[in-house]
């Protein structure tokens, strides 16, 4: 009889790919509402690197499966962060080298995390001419495919295993609250939001899904501007994005997401970056002004470190001018995303794909910043 070894206790969950999922749920009341009032909030930056975890192992170990991934091949990506950190989780479980292309707008404390995990950071010099940043990183992409060959890109934009890979989220708020009557998520690739959305409207058909975006973002119909925030918005139409299942939009400007953030870390002990702090303070909108029995929760991305340098830090929000009074109660109201350029966060409940007013409509593809 073979003598146990070590590794024959290794409990469930343990491993590198068990870290990922089943994070925990918050509610959240003042001073986002009244008393009795409130949301819940699904904790994703309890993953080891956040929301991103759950598609970067996903995709990898799909194509993997179909053949599309080879042993040992290199893993390229465009990222803004967050996925970054997934692909290098990835990396490691399943022994590919990882490069992530990036810009200058990446923080600091990100690019030297990203390398002591092993991946190769790749920044881009200078913006593209006519597509900034974002063409810039495409380009860098494809060149490095090319000098690699055999190198895989994910292109979490446009691969519908990014949608899949939110299931499991979604199967565990439903363990976790029960009937969900609202859900708000913010909105870069659309991953998250089609994936869960998806799931839950199977269970709970009355379910409505709001979508949070930036200013100066255009995937729901706004002009492409400058962003400061990251991990949500976009400057091009990503096909992920299941426009046919939100029920409203809202836009929200990064001193409003600042003060949202800074709120939740002083009142619940728990906050995160640019997207938590927009979806915090939709979901407190929502929770003040539906009826009370309302069940709604918000999905928050990821957790605060990579943001100290930003969102936390008030030298870089005051030169930004993001330490101004708080925001309105209320969002400002537009009927149609096109009425007007919005500046402050505004809502819409007319939401449709914009790319289907373009020449050549959802032919035309892109890259979220």
């Amino acid at each position: 009889m073979n003598s146990p070894t070590a590794h024959d206790f290794i409990p469930a969950g343990s491993t590198l790919p068990g870290l990922v999922g089943n994070t925990p749920v918050l509610h959240v009341s003042r001073p986002f509402t009244p008393p009795g009032r409130g949301f819940w909030a699904k904790l994703e930056g309890f993953n080891p690197g956040g929301i991103k975890d759950r598609p970067a192992l996903h995709m990898v170990e799909r194509a993997r499966a179909r053949g599309d991934v080879k042993p040992g091949c290199r893993i390229v990506e465009s990222t803004s962060g967050t996925l970054g950190l997934g692909l290098a989780l990835a990396g490691t479980v399943h022994r590919h080298p990882v490069t992530l292309v990036t810009d200058p707008g990446l923080e600091a404390s990100m690019i030297r995390l990203l390398a002591a995990y092993g991946a190769t950071v790749d920044m881009v010099p200078e913006p593209h001419p006519t597509g900034g940043w974002q063409q810039a990183r495409r380009d860098r992409v494809a060149e490095l495919l090319a000098e690699h060959p055999g190198s895989w890109c994910p292109d979490q934009y446009n691969n519908p295993d990014n949608v899949t890979a939110y299931t499991p989220l979604a199967l565990e708020l439903a363990a976790q609250i029960g009937h969900i009557d609202v859900l708000v998520c913010s909105v870069g690739t659309g991953g998250h939001s089609a994936g869960i959305s998806r799931v839950l409207r199977q269970l709970y058909p009355e379910l409505s899904l709001v979508g949070v975006d930036t200013v100066g973002s255009t995937i729901f119909g706004q002009p492409a501007r400058t962003r400061l925030m990251r991990g949500l918005g976009s400057s091009i139409y990503p096909r992920n994005v299941a426009y046919e299942n939100f029920s409203e939009v809202h836009w929200v400007s990064p001193a409003e997401s600042v003060w949202a953030c800074r709120q939740l870390a002083t009142s619940h002990y728990a906050t995160g970056g640019w997207s938590v702090g927009a979806v915090a303070l939709v979901a407190g909108w929502l929770a003040r002004t539906l009826p009370r029995d309302t069940r709604i929760v918000a999905v928050f991305p990821d957790g605060p470190q990579r943001y100290l340098e930003t969102v936390y830090d008030d030298e870089f929000c005051a030169r930004h001018g993001l330490l101004d009074l708080p925001p309105a109660p209320e969002p400002d109201v537009v009927g149609r995303p096109d009425e007007k350029e919005v500046t402050r966060w505004t809502r819409c409940s007319t939401v449709h794909d914009p790319m289907l007013a373009l020449p050549g409509g959802a032919d035309v593809e892109g890259e979220a910043r």
